[in-house]
């Protein structure tokens, strides 16, 4: 009898079994949902424009949609401007938003609850709330219509001083204590005991960052008004005048081409993304 009854529980239960099929079925759903902007871009960008509106499975296929997007634009100018600006703007958080989160977590000075309140009430604020301010802000400092302008009011993050602050807190005394007893000093141990142990985090806010700022617009769009710096997001406006009418295989070819960079990095490091998000969330 206890043998039957050990084999009985030791029955998986079907993936399909109960509310489970009404689980799996959202998830198909939300997926497709999901992908099918991505699918119509894709068919439109390497299809003739007849073909944007129309679906055949034999269409021949181009690639002059990419070159004439490529010629429409200074798209090399865009790429350029937008990898230094994400890389600026995660730099500047990594540094400050450690530096806050270890002091917080760690040290006592007068006031600290009350300042990482106020970091937490940065998080119930809207970037675009600040516009103006933001604005008015980078006219008096003269920055208007530089990349510096673009990423000064996002490099100190009231998200990562949150992250990272919760993830020292989870990091035992007694290694710091170890760390301090062999003579280490505080930015020693920051860097060699509390930053190892919070690399997941780190990765998972940088992709949290990154796409971001990649795909950042009206901030961008309102502070820049050349060439020289203007990133990707607002560069593709071109594409949208109607002058001369809208060509939607163009605009398509734009817009994977933007996308590209972050859709091929998510595609290589897939694993690595979900397992830094997993760690991260446990911790």
């Amino acid at each position: 009898m206890s043998g039957g009854t050990s084999s009985a529980r030791a029955q998986p239960v079907p993936a399909w079994g109960g509310a489970g099929w009404l689980d799996t079925l959202g998830a198909w759903l939300l997926a497709l949902l999901w992908v099918l902007p991505l699918a119509y871009a894709v068919w439109t960008a390497f299809h003739p424009g007849e073909y944007s509106t129309r679906f055949e499975l034999f269409a021949p296929l181009t690639l002059d949609n990419f070159a004439r997007a490529w010629a429409a634009a200074p798209f090399g100018r865009y790429f350029v401007n937008t990898a230094l600006l994400v890389t600026m703007i995660l730099a500047c958080q990594l540094v400050l938003s450690t530096l806050a989160a270890y002091a917080f977590a760690r040290f006592e000075f007068p006031f600290k609850r009350v300042l990482f309140a106020l970091v937490l009430v940065q998080l119930m604020i809207m970037p675009d709330v600040l516009l103006v301010e933001n604005y008015k802000t980078m006219a008096r400092l003269g920055l208007v219509d530089t990349l510096l302008a673009i990423g000064l009011p996002y490099f100190a993050s009231a998200f990562a001083i949150f992250l990272l602050r919760q993830t020292f807190m989870g990091v035992p005394r007694e290694l710091d204590e170890a760390a301090r007893v062999e003579g280490a000093s505080p930015l020693q141990v920051l860097w060699r005991v509390y930053v190892p142990l919070a690399r997941p985090v780190y990765v998972a806010f940088a992709l949290v960052s990154v796409s971001y700022h990649w795909n950042n617009f009206l901030w961008p769009l309102v502070i820049t008004n050349s060439v020289e710096s203007r990133p990707l997001t607002v560069g593709l406006q071109v594409f949208s005048s109607t002058d001369q009418g809208i060509d939607w295989s163009i605009i398509t070819a734009a817009t994977l081409m933007s996308a590209a960079p972050l859709l091929v990095a998510f595609l290589l490091f897939q694993r690595q993304f979900v397992q830094s998000f997993m760690r991260a969330g446990i911790k």
